[in-house]
């Protein structure tokens, strides 16, 4: 078995060990009963996830930028015809044109670069990724607040936390915990263009920190009474801390200020 080299060290990857938490993985990725189309493996490695995901898609891409990991991923998937792995790195690649899902086991350092990567691909309707678990747990609100990323791609995306992994399942063993992380496209969404656009004003407003508040902040671009009536509409406090703001309460504020 390859050991791991400088190049996985330098991208802070921990290869997958436990086989179910990668069965488990799999299901999260590809919840439906029915074979998916196309599904794009970031971070491949030595392929613990990329059998489990195989068995759930028509067309698998396993992209592996390790040069020594490669020839023992496509040993073990010799007799897979229908995974190709792609000897090269993730993030220099086109997206497919046609409707396709991600998922993957992220290295950490690469995990902001592989998320705005799948929120840029236009035929992207799922990405479901085991990160470093602070990064899943921010990401989703689950520490009870919300960051302007997620609250930015909110009337598009939907970000869920769905599950937790011990440290433990990986080798080398990191110091933390993972999480598997879902950005799922939305069928329909909550905005139209027009109105995405000065969604993304508003919200990068908020989260501009300028004037101390959000209230403040927003007060920057909007009469106080407009501001003040938006923050009744919505139930909120105006010394409410921007991060403090749900997504739902986020699209309250967007109507009235919108209007």
């Amino acid at each position: 078995m390859a050991r791991p080299t400088a190049t996985s060290r330098a991208l802070s990857q921990n290869f997958l060990a436990d086989r179910a938490t990668a069965e488990r993985f799999a299901r999260l990725a590809v919840p439906q009963a029915r074979p998916i189309p196309l599904l794009l493996e970031v971070g491949a490695g030595k392929g613990a996830l990329t059998l489990p995901l195989a068995r759930r898609c028509q067309e698998l891409r396993a992209y592996e930028i390790d040069p020594r990991l490669v020839p023992v991923l496509r040993g073990r998937l010799s007799g897979t015809p229908h995974v190709r792995v792609v000897h090269g790195d993730f993030l220099a690649g086109h997206p497919p044109r046609t409707p396709f899902s991600v998922a993957g086991n992220v290295p950490f350092s690469r995990t902001a670069a592989v998320v705005d990567w799948c929120l840029r691909a236009p035929a992207l309707t799922d990405a479901t990724l085991l990160t470093q678990l602070e990064y899943a747990r921010k990401r989703t609100g689950d520490y009870g607040n919300w960051t302007l990323l997620t609250v930015r791609t909110w009337p598009r995306y939907e970000w869920r936390l769905l599950d937790r992994v011990g440290r433990r399942a990986f080798r080398p063993v990191p110091r933390v915990d993972a999480g598997v992380v879902r950005i799922e496209r939305r069928a329909t969404p909550l905005l139209d263009d027009t109105a995405y656009r000065s969604w993304r004003c508003l919200v990068e407003l908020g989260f501009s920190g300028v004037g101390g508040s959000l209230h403040a902040s927003l007060r920057r671009a909007h009469p106080r009474r407009r501001v003040d009536a938006a923050f009744r509409a919505a139930r909120l406090d105006p010394g409410v801390l921007v991060g403090e703001v749900t997504p739902g309460r986020w699209l309250r504020l967007h109507e009235e200020l919108a209007a």
